[in-house]
C-alpha cells in the first residue's frame, strides 16, 4: 500500500496486512477477502489469528466496515480485544463455511454491531 488515501485497492494489496487493535495487540492478518459476485461487494475479511507456525490456527470473518485501514503503517485496526476476537465467530482453517451462507454472514455482522447483509444485486 501506498501512503495516501486510495479510493479502490486490489484484493492482493490488503491480503497478508496485519490487523492490531486500538492498544497495539497483534490480531493477526488478513488472510482472503470473501466476495459476493451477486452484489460485487466484499462479503467480509478473513482474519488468521492464533496458533504456533500455521498449527490450530482458527480462521474469523470480521466485517471490512468494522476495520480502519491505516494505510501510512500498512495495517487494519480493529476496535476489539484478544479475548473478543477468541470469542467472535470463526472456523477452522481446513472447513471454511459454504458460500454464500447468509446466515454466518448476519451473524458475524450482528457480532461486530452491524446491520444485516443485504443481498440485493448490484444496480437494482
Amino acid at each position: 500500500m501506498k501512503n495516501h488515501n486510495p479510493n479502490i485497492l486490489s484484493s492482493s494489496s490488503l491480503t497478508g496486512n496485519d490487523v492490531e487493535n486500538r492498544q497495539g495487540e497483534s490480531l493477526g492478518s488478513i488472510k482472503d477477502l470473501m466476495l459476493d459476485p451477486r452484489t460485487g461487494r466484499v462479503a467480509y475479511a478473513v482474519l488468521d489469528f492464533g496458533g504456533f507456525l500455521g498449527i490450530g490456527n482458527k480462521l474469523f470473518a470480521v466485517p471490512l466496515e468494522s476495520m480502519t485501514l491505516d494505510t501510512a503503517n500498512h495495517r487494519f485496526v480493529l476496535d476489539v480485544d484478544k479475548k473478543r476476537l477468541e470469542e467472535a465467530p470463526g472456523f477452522d482453517k481446513d472447513n471454511w463455511p459454504s458460500h454464500p451462507d447468509y446466515n454466518f454472514i448476519n451473524e458475524v455482522r450482528a457480532y461486530y454491531g452491524l446491520d444485516a447483509y443485504h443481498r440485493d444485486p448490484v444496480g437494482v
